[in-house]
């Protein structure tokens, strides 16, 4: 006997309209047990919760109405939908404001959450562990409103996980964050060339930092030849001509034994670079 869902077929005509409407339609996960984790709402029952593109736009019995928008239904009669990202400090009581609890099924936040058998949902850290260890059981896995598994099935075209370890250098010619950035003291002075590498001096110290370089977005992800890595950003590009931000890297040493993916740092005490002319 197969150990996957009950069903191959659930909500399967649900699931190709998602897929076929890209985030043009809402969505609507009907008739649910929502475990959202926020200490305002709670746990409902007979609850309906709403999609519009990657965020959660409602909560709560009584949504069904947004059907006449020609949102997606969803039928979940029977099932729990919980969050498939879990704020571990929230839920030990250590945040100080509902404001700062994050991963929660409530509206404003990312639609990240999934849908599986009250049986597998006890609470949330339990319909966590279904899914780590029987994810052929869950109805669903939502991320950032898209589907990733559907009836214990991998959704075709479904996002995958970066590769762990180095990734390939994408080529940067022509980004325009290929240059000479510094600060406004002109303490660091840095230089992301088109080969994927940089050359750092500080504070008058050449080749301070010298190693390679990702851009993703507004993501710059570094390792250096020393053997550490560093991640940067650059948020802003609508400055001046040839003025432009990007946050200094914060810094971290690398271990032996983890993959590059372990050990991006988070910019904690970043200053802002700005191109040079």
């Amino acid at each position: 006997m197969s150990s996957r869902t009950d069903t191959t077929t659930w909500n399967a005509g649900a699931l190709d309209q998602i897929l076929s409407n890209g985030e043009a339609l809402p969505v609507l996960f009907a008739q649910a047990r929502v475990l959202t984790t926020d200490p305002l709402i709670g746990t409902v029952t007979g609850a309906d919760l709403l999609l519009v593109g990657r965020l959660l736009a409602g909560v709560g019995p009584g949504i069904t109405a947004a059907a006449d928008d020609n949102a997606i239904v969803v039928d979940c009669t029977g099932l729990t939908i919980a969050p498939a990202v879990v704020d571990a400090v929230a839920l030990t009581a250590g945040r100080g404001r509902r404001s700062e609890y994050s991963a929660t099924p409530a509206p404003g936040n990312t639609a990240d959450l999934l849908v599986l058998s009250d049986e597998l949902a006890a609470d949330a850290p339990s319909a966590l562990t279904a899914l780590l260890t029987r994810p052929e059981q869950i109805r669903a896995l939502v991320a950032a409103g898209r589907p990733v598994l559907w009836s214990g099935a991998e959704v075709p075209g479904r996002a995958t996980a970066p590769e762990t370890d180095i990734p390939a250098a994408r080529e940067p010619t022509g980004d325009p964050r290929v240059g000479v950035w510094t600060d406004r003291a002109g303490f660091p002075r840095q230089e992301l060339t088109p080969d994927g590498r940089y050359d750092e001096t500080r504070g008058g110290r050449p080749h301070a930092y010298r190693g390679r370089h990702w851009i993703d977005g507004d993501r710059i992800d570094y390792l250096d030849d020393l053997g550490f890595y560093g991640v940067g950003s650059s948020p802003s590009f609508d400055l001046a001509p040839r003025v432009r931000a990007v946050v200094l890297p914060a810094r971290v040493p690398a271990q032996p034994g983890l993959s590059a993916a372990a050990l991006w740092a988070s910019a904690t005490c970043p200053s802002a670079l700005l191109k040079a002319a």
